[in-house]
């Protein structure tokens, strides 16, 4: 539900901003008060599990999603619109932060949990696709309201099966790290930065002195943080969690892929319906391919893959298709084809993100303990989510400067458009080159012995190196 809300909202934007009177400007604030609320309270959320009760903070945000979405269909106005998408960030955090940590606790057993997170994956994946294709079917034969209204039924019974098979559970009481001065100063910093990336640096440009100054001052945010929870007795996020070199690694790796990833969903929808002509509802069967083959292997090989090669392993493996992926899609040409220079693209993607993403995320939560499952959960997300505002403000960026250059240069339209598209792709494929790096010479291998352990049934006794397969 939460995937296909984010694709659904892009396919939609068009007509909302006929029907309230959006400018251009003032349209982006329907993704970006999502994104603010979203990407800011990711960690904290993820915390508060630890602390309360996953099953309970995920309940909660899913409360707090529906009746958001509600409010987003019945908006008739501007400001409705945007304060609702920004509650419907707050209860998206509070389900996602969560999610990795119920299922890591709930299924100890590697195999099991592996399977888990196969369906989990494919379940993610699947949503993005029918996101595409549900938001020209709902946008075009009904109206642009039902895209929110769609969340109500599927969120009821989520909730409804949620409260049935979830093992009600006990966290660690607000005593065992209740830090409010670090709960204020992370959740600031998150959402100075992202609100920092998505708007003044996308507007202004990343030298102009407003942005300089946002991300000078949520820079200094963050320090506080990290200060104040080495002091704190009892911190919000104990940064043990950090000192593990598959976890920081893994973290590291995901900002930058996905940074590199998101300009290829974003630039290549683009490309398809103003250079290839495509409408909503066939750009979303374009990208159909790629969410099939990473269904495929989240839901029946990922497992295997971790299982046979080990986490690290595969990773890199992942890594490399994406990277090349992404260096086929700075090629496309003006009069290009999808069967020619789109899709051979896309599935290499569609390998890589579904057979190396799992592994990630594996190593990712490699540390967590049942004590602070929920925080490892809320940091893979924050991460995933800092890295796709910041992969998208600066790879649309380049691209509208580099058009801009050509068009300068007396260029033709759709060349200097192209030019544009290639230019952020490769840049793209550059930045996820640079997490093969990082992923090479800073995440260790992992014990197999502990892979192959099914009598592993504690995730704290599993320690650092279990490579089980992790979906996002």
């Amino acid at each position: 539900m939460i995937v296909l809300d984010v694709t659904v909202v892009n396919v939609a934007l068009p007509a909302i901003q006929t029907d309230l009177g959006f400018t251009q400007s003032s349209l982006a604030w329907v993704v970006n008060a999502y994104l603010i609320a979203f990407g800011g309270l990711l960690l904290l959320a993820g915390r508060l599990g630890d602390l309360l009760s996953r099953r309970g903070v995920f309940l909660a945000g899913l409360t707090v999603f529906v009746l958001a979405s509600a409010a987003c269909g019945l908006a008739g106005s501007q400001e409705v619109l945007i304060a609702a998408r920004f509650v419907q960030g707050v209860g998206g955090a509070m389900t996602s932060a969560v999610i990795l940590g119920v299922i890591v606790t709930m299924f100890p057993e590697p195999r099991e949990r592996a399977r888990a997170i196969g369906f989990y994956s494919f379940v993610a994946s699947a949503g993005g696709s029918i996101g595409l294709l549900a938001g020209g079917v709902l946008t075009q034969g009904i109206n642009w309201h039902w895209i929110f209204f769609v969340n109500v039924p599927i969120g009821l019974a989520t909730g409804v099966a949620a409260m049935r098979l979830l093992p009600r559970d006990r966290g660690l009481g607000l005593r065992g790290g209740a830090d409010l001065p670090g709960a204020v100063l992370i959740t600031a910093a998150l959402m100075l930065g992202v609100y920092t990336i998505v708007q003044p640096a996308a507007e202004l440009g990343w030298g102009s002195a407003q942005t300089l100054s946002l991300l000078a001052v949520s820079a200094a945010l963050l320090a506080l943080f990290v200060l104040r929870e080495a002091r704190a007795r009892r911190p919000l996020v104990p940064l043990r969690v950090f000192r593990s070199a598959n976890v920081s690694g893994a973290n590291a790796v995901q900002a930058l892929t996905v940074a590199g990833m998101f300009g290829m969903f974003f630039l290549g929808v683009l490309y398809l319906q103003r250079v290839l002509g495509y409408d909503a509802l066939g750009t979303g069967l374009a990208f159909l391919p790629q969410s099939i083959v990473m269904g495929a292997l989240s839901l029946r090989y990922s497992e295997r893959l971790v299982t046979r090669f080990g986490a690290k392993s595969t990773l890199l493996g992942g890594l490399v298709l994406i990277a090349l992926g992404l260096a086929l899609f700075a090629r496309v040409p003006a009069g290009g084809s999808y069967l020619v220079d789109v899709l051979p693209a896309t599935l290499l993607l569609g390998v890589g993100i579904g057979g190396g993403f799992p592994a990630l995320a594996a190593l990712a939560m490699s540390g967590a303990t049942r004590d602070d499952a929920g925080l490892a959960s809320g940091l893979v997300n924050t991460t995933a989510q800092v890295g796709a505002a910041l992969g998208l403000a600066v790879l649309a960026t380049l691209s509208a400067t580099r058009t801009g250059q050509l068009a300068a240069e007396g260029r033709p339209e759709m060349e200097a458009l192209i030019g544009g598209f290639q230019l952020a792709f490769l840049v793209g494929a550059a930045l996820v080159a640079v997490s093969f790096v990082i992923a090479l010479t800073v995440i260790r291998p992992e014990r197999r012995d502990a892979a192959q352990d099914e009598g592993a049934h504690d995730i704290h006794e599993a320690h650092d190196d279990l490579p089980v397969a992790v979906g996002i």
